[in-house]
């Protein structure tokens, strides 16, 4: 009899910025660069990796997919069996693209299906939201789209998905050098102003009224934040050079992505300022700044994680 090839299980994940400015630790965006993965029942565990970092993708020790895979199923009290993994990433790590919540939905969706845990969406996203300590970029990157999320119990999270209207073309800006997220949220400080907290309660607000009703028009203020970004900024130098691009034809508004340093801008693009022209002044912009990024087009993806099993 011929012998049966072993099932491979896929699956998809998509890049998320958080905060969104004044939505901090509150809202999230799933947008179009992935981490994609394939994987099979093998005797031993193995990586082939392939895309953006192989060499942090490729590396067994340590590898935040894998343990975290392990830890579930250990957490279940089962045995989990050892994985030969393909890995292609496109997702910058360490850079504010929730690359860290992508690989934790990783091994947490292996381990939903290996070990055949039924586990619900908000299991799932609470599960990796427990272990990233903030369940926005976990339901963004989960559940696709725009999200709202909060955690309702040590492990679980309350999510919901919103629609955007209209288009929202996105251009991301990507320093050369990672930051940790220990290091971003260490600068800020313990307590805010009532002036403070109001100002960012109403723009967030405003934020979500612009991205479901199709209003660029409100979007510029209400990515206003004095929550977090004043004292991410020194750390972030791409934040207010960008910033000072807003308002300009083409241009509505930049925000930090996650907690830095990469920068998430909001387009409106048209016939007069078509996207090529929009990055070539961006990238002229940075030159005058002393600054440089990777520049990537992209826009809000309508789809989070996506599986399938095949005998291929």
């Amino acid at each position: 009899m011929p012998k049966t090839r072993p099932t491979t299980f896929r699956l998809k994940l998509p890049a998320t910025s958080a905060n969104l400015g004044a939505a901090f630790d509150a809202a999230a965006l799933a947008f179009n660069l992935y981490l994609s993965l394939a994987a099979r029942v093998a005797n031993t565990d193995s990586i082939v990796a392939s895309g953006r970092d192989p060499d942090i993708c490729g590396n067994l020790e340590n590898h935040l997919i894998l343990s975290t895979y392990r830890e579930v199923f250990r957490a279940a009290g089962k045995p989990a069996p050892s994985l030969a993994l393909k890995i292609h990433n496109e997702i910058p790590i360490g850079k504010g693209c929730g690359s860290s919540a992508a690989a934790r939905l990783a091994g947490i969706g292996l381990a939903n299906h290996y070990g055949k845990l039924r586990w619900t969406d908000a299991q799932i996203v609470g599960e990796a939201s427990r272990r990233e300590h903030h369940p926005d970029n976990a339901a963004a990157c989960w559940m696709g789209g725009i999200t709202v999320a909060r955690m309702t119990g040590e492990a679980e999270a309350q999510i919901a998905r919103i629609r955007a209207k209209g288009r929202w073309p996105l251009l991301l800006a990507v320093p050369p050098e990672p930051m940790s997220t220990e290091e971003a949220r260490s600068v800020l400080p313990a307590e805010y102003s009532r002036a403070d907290v109001v100002a960012n309660i109403q723009n967030s607000m405003l934020l979500l009224v612009a991205l479901t009703q199709g209003k660029p028009e409100l979007l510029k203020n209400a990515l206003d934040d004095r929550i977090h970004q004043p004292y991410r900024a020194p750390l972030c130098p791409l934040l207010p050079a960008l910033r000072e691009l807003a308002g300009m034809p083409g241009i509505l508004g930049a925000v930090l992505s996650g907690a830095g340093p990469s920068v998430l801008m909001f387009l409106d693009l048209g016939a007069k300022r078509p996207a090529k022209k929009i990055a070539a002044q961006v990238a002229a912009h940075l030159v005058t700044k002393q600054l440089s990024a990777e520049l990537f087009f992209t826009a809000i993806a309508a789809r989070g994680a996506s599986s399938s099993s095949s005998s291929r």
